[in-house]
C-alpha cells in the first residue's frame, strides 16, 4: 500500500531526488527560469515556492532553514566567463554581479562569488512582497527531448511578463496539405502565364461564305 508517500518518485532514490530538486531550484533562483521536463517542473515548483515563502520572513531562523533545505552554494560563476553567450547575459532575469565580486585562483577555480541564500533574501524575496503564493509558472514549449520525445517546459518566476512566444505545433497532415496547396498554386501560375503569352487566334467572321460553296455556285 502506498501510504504516507508524498510526491512523485521520478525514478530516483530519495537522496538522488533531493539533490536533483535542490539543483533545479538553485538554477531557477539564479537564472529566473529553467528548461526541464514537465514532471520535474511540477515536482520542483512546490519546493521552490516554499523556499521563497521562507525567505520572505528574513529572520535568522529562516536563513538557517534555507541553508539546510537547499544547501548554500556559490552562484553567478558565469559572470566573468567570456565563453558565456552574450544574449543570455544581456537578457538575464537578475542583474549579473560585477566582475570584481568574483575571484578565482591561479588555476581558474572559483574562490569567491555571491551566495545563493543571500541572493534569495536580497533579490528573490523582495519581488514577491505583495504576493501570497503563486511565485512560479510553467510554460509549455513546442520542443521535445531527444531520445524519449518527452515534452519540455519552461519553469520561470513570475514578474517577467514578456514570456516566450510559443506557437502550436503543426501536424504532418497539415504540412502535407500546405505542400499540396503551394504546388497547386505554382502549377496554376505556370499555366496562366503560358496562356497569356500565346496570342489569341483570329476567328473568321460568321457571315462570310465558305470558299467551297462559292466555287460550286460559279460552276453552276
Amino acid at each position: 500500500m502506498r501510504h504516507r508517500i508524498y510526491g512523485k518518485q521520478l525514478n530516483r532514490k530519495s537522496a538522488h531526488r533531493t539533490a536533483m530538486l535542490r539543483n533545479l531550484a538553485a538554477g531557477l533562483f539564479e537564472h529566473g527560469q529553467i528548461e526541464t521536463t514537465l514532471p520535474k517542473a511540477k515536482a520542483v515548483q512546490g519546493f521552490a515556492e516554499k523556499l521563497i515563502t521562507l525567505a520572505k520572513t528574513k529572520s535568522l531562523h529562516s536563513r538557517r532553514q534555507l541553508e539546510r533545505k537547499i544547501n548554500d552554494r556559490n552562484i553567478f560563476s558565469w559572470a566573468d566567463d567570456p565563453s558565456f553567450p552574450e544574449d543570455r547575459r544581456d537578457n538575464a532575469f537578475f542583474e549579473a554581479p560585477d566582475a570584481s565580486e568574483i575571484k578565482r585562483n591561479r588555476f581558474g577555480e572559483l574562490k569567491k562569488s555571491p551566495r545563493l541564500v543571500e541572493h534569495m533574501l536580497e533579490k528573490v524575496a523582495p519581488l514577491f512582497e505583495g504576493r501570497d503564493g503563486g511565485y512560479t509558472r510553467i510554460v509549455k514549449l513546442d520542443k521535445h527531448r531527444l531520445g524519449d520525445g518527452t515534452d519540455l517546459v519552461l519553469l520561470m518566476l513570475v514578474g517577467n511578463e514578456d514570456g516566450p512566444q510559443v506557437g502550436g505545433g503543426v501536424s504532418g497532415r497539415r504540412r502535407q496539405a500546405d505542400k499540396r496547396t503551394a504546388f497547386a498554386a505554382k502549377l496554376a501560375a505556370a499555366g496562366g502565364g503560358t496562356a497569356t503569352a500565346e496570342a489569341p487566334a483570329e476567328e473568321a467572321p460568321a457571315d462570310a461564305p465558305a470558299p467551297e460553296a462559292e466555287e460550286k455556285t460559279e460552276d453552276a
